[in-house]
């Protein structure tokens, strides 16, 4: 059913010319700054005590031009309940929209005019601070703060200039806590931290290209020490289009080096969508009416039927003429029917059935679907999709699946997508948002940049000085390519330690924790800071550091009880020199103590003082 192009996924990337590949990346970075954009509460989501929730229901309204998003419309009809968790140290009256947002933050302001700086982008004289309307629940005000701080930059991969479009500073939306029947709650610890997105133009061309921009741009803000450490602080969007398929935004992607797997994966999609499209057409296809088949299935042992008709649900059926083997169609590790059924749970359902699939594995037996054919008048090349629920959500369920499949005759949709990191694949989200949901902030006053002095930063000459302090390539190239680099520089400007030591130590404890899980980064910067302080005024081993480190303190405290229980405080000096005359007597006297004391004893100031 498919062509040869589209049987295998595209290996030689000349051939993404030829497909009319097109691919730009939106890369979001939380800033590390002490307040949020526009509150004085604590960006670090250090959340207090919770002290209540508050809850609200979310419309769109219209934009500046006067339009009604589209996206924004179909989020809407979802009509959640949102809830909100309230943190007595995170929080506050400008998060929920009871109190107008107070002055700028100064410091994210900064930052994100270096980092416009750093790309060689342009910085308007004013900053307007625009709304961009968001009704999903991630932000309770239902819009989210955001202004367009630099344009026209660019960096260089590979020899190739890459344009940057844009570069905004924005708000962190809220996180997710759970997600119900009808409701959602939200923890808005982290909503208002400043945040900063730099949008690449469609330039790229293929997905390795994609993956090293993201790369590329990813070391710039670790570079210029204005990131947030952690995993989530950084995000990195693609959009991708294809010749007569269409621009998807793909959300989500947790690993950069899943990033081109994922991107040729949605090529492969697109494609087989437009497959769909020219199948449809040749076999001159409809979609046809409902029928109400709840009297057919009232004695059925499907349990998801028997369920959902108990629960005075009714079981709506679409007619689908000259349909065979379309909803079973593969697109990519996943068929499109699980697309159609993505945009029917919207009703709230939890999915569609559909003749494609083996029917019985559901519980049905052939007398039901031989009497379903017969009522609903199904040929043999025809099919049908079901749905079960209360009959409010089970038409307008149907509805939106068939809104899905009349966009298979003529289009590849534009859409949201989120990335399945362990499928490598994209699932639906929400249609793709326009301009309409965007109009000016009236309680924030332009911004003046001219007078802000902020330093230019050259990138290639910060990373050949971190290479030549470091002295190890190997273990520069993988510093620098990791989320550790912030910590290195941190580290190194606060301690005493040699920066090639630092990063050897660094490096090699990271990927022992990884294997278990864990990450240093996990532990605040000001522990780190103060464990490290320590081993550079030599009051800790460095076998001692590393056993320290494994048990992750997460507080100065933690790391003095953790010396104290352990007896871990370094033996040097006239100390040793003590130690050493009570072990004179052994025949391997450097290997009798390290024996006994490996985790308080530098192995070279032993073997310095026994010569």
């Amino acid at each position: 059913m498919r062509s040869q192009i589209e049987a295998s996924l595209i290996g030689d990337y000349m051939e993404y010319k030829e497909l009319g590949f097109k691919c730009g990346l939106e890369i979001h970075q939380r800033l590390a700054t002490a307040e949020k954009l526009f509150c004085s509460c604590n960006a670090i989501q250090d959340k207090g005590d919770e002290i209540g929730n508050v809850s609200r229901f979310l419309k769109p309204v219209a934009g500046e031009l006067g339009k009604l998003d589209f996206a924004t419309r179909f989020e809407a009809e979802k009509k959640n309940k949102f809830i909100y968790n309230i943190y007595r140290n995170s929080t506050c009256l400008v998060d929920i929209d009871e109190e107008p947002p107070h002055e700028i933050n100064t410091e994210a302001l900064r930052f994100a005019l270096k980092v416009a700086k750093a790309l060689h982008a342009k910085i308007p004289d004013e900053i307007w601070v625009m709304r961009k309307e968001v009704v999903d629940g991630s932000d309770p005000t239902g819009f989210q703060r955001t202004m367009l701080i630099g344009y026209n930059g660019y960096i260089i991969i590979n020899g190739k200039k890459v344009t940057i479009d844009g570069i905004y500073l924005e708000e962190e939306a809220s996180g997710i806590v759970e997600k119900g029947d009808g409701y959602i709650i939200y923890d808005p610890s982290r909503l208002g931290i400043p945040l900063v997105e730099i949008d690449t133009a469609p330039v790229l061309l293929n997905p390795q290209e994609a993956k090293e921009a993201a790369l590329k741009i990813g070391l710039i803000l670790r570079l210029l020490g204005v990131a947030q450490r952690g995993i989530g602080s950084i995000r990195q969007d693609v959009n991708v289009s294809i010749s007569n398929g269409a621009r998807v935004e793909i959300k989500g992607f947790q690993e950069v080096a899943k990033m081109d797997k994922i991107i040729e994966n949605e090529v492969s999609r697109q494609l087989a969508l437009i497959s769909i499209m020219k199948l449809l057409k040749e076999r001159n296809a409809r979609i046809d009416k409902v029928f109400d088949i709840t009297d057919l299935l009232i004695n059925t042992n499907s349990k998801i039927i028997k369920k959902g008709i108990e629960n005075k649900g009714v079981v709506l059926a679409l007619k689908l003429i000259n349909f065979k083997g379309i909803l079973g169609f593969d697109i990519g590790k996943i068929r499109f029917g699980t697309d159609v059924s993505a945009y029917a749970k919207i009703a709230g359902v939890n999915g569609i059935i559909h003749s494609d699939e083996d029917l019985s594995s559901y519980g049905f037996s052939n007398e039901e679907i031989n009497k379903i054919r017969e009522k609903m008048h199904l040929n043999e090349n025809d099919s049908f999709l079901l749905v079960v629920a209360p009959k409010e959500k089970a038409e307008r369920a149907i509805e939106l699946a068939k809104y899905r499949i009349e966009l298979a005759f003529n289009e590849v949709p534009k859409e949201t997508r989120a990335a399945d990191n362990e499928l490598f694949i994209t699932r639906f989200m929400r249609p793709l948002p326009g301009g309409s949901r965007m109009y000016p902030e009236t309680d924030v006053a332009p911004i003046s940049a001219k007078d802000i002095d902020i330093e230019y930063i050259d990138i290639d000459e910060l990373i050949a000085k971190i290479k030549s302090e470091i002295m190890n390539d190997q273990i520069a190239e993988q510093l620098l390519w990791s989320r550790l680099l912030p910590l290195y520089l941190e580290l190194r400007n606060s301690t005493k330690i040699k920066p090639n030591e630092l990063a050897i130590l660094l490096t090699n404890k990271e990927n022992e924790l990884n294997r278990d899980k864990k990450s240093i980064e996990d532990m605040p910067m000001d522990t780190l800071i103060y464990l490290f302080d320590l081993y550079s005024k030599e009051e800790i081993t460095r076998r001692a550091l590393e056993y320290i480190i494994d048990k992750m303190p997460m507080s100065k405290e933690d790391v003095d009880n953790i010396i104290k229980n352990f007896k871990l405080h370094r033996i040097k000096g006239d100390e040793l020199k003590e130690l050493i005359e009570k072990y004179k007597a052994s025949k391997n006297i450097i290997e009798d103590i390290m024996k006994d004391y490996r985790l308080n004893i530098d192995p070279n100031e032993l073997r310095q003082l026994i010569k």
